[in-house]
């Protein structure tokens, strides 16, 4: 059973950078064929889907978030990473981390809230 965990600072100030870290269990990010992604919700939106670091470290981004997010890995530590620069409060979200396999998402954190706030 693979697990996810996202951890990470809950209060960030607007124009800093929003550092999240995802810890993978029960299965490793370089498995063939997997993509570890960021997922958030802001609070009465639905879900948007910011990006990847696939099993080989080729990453993916959305255009509308591209130019300020960063999606790195530790495979020594079966992690990977958000950064999200120059925040504001309309990047206050439920985070979440998931694994991507065969075209669904199986396994997802629980996610974690973080507010962009002064």
């Amino acid at each position: 059973q693979v697990q996810l965990q996202e951890s990470g600072p809950g209060l960030v100030k607007p124009s800093q950078t929003l550092s999240l870290t995802c810890t993978v269990s029960g299965g490793s990010i370089t498995t063939s064929g997997s993509y570890w992604s960021w997922i958030r919700q802001p609070p009465g939106k639905g879900l948007e889907w910011m990006g990847f670091i696939a099993y080989r470290g080729s990453t993916y981004y959305s255009p509308s978030l591209k130019s300020h997010t960063s999606i790195s890995r530790d495979t020594s530590k079966n992690q990977f990473s958000l950064q999200l620069t120059s925040v504001t409060p309309e990047d206050t979200a439920v985070y979440y981390c998931a694994r991507g396999y065969n075209y669904q998402y199986d396994y997802w954190g629980k996610g974690t809230l973080v507010t962009v706030s002064s």
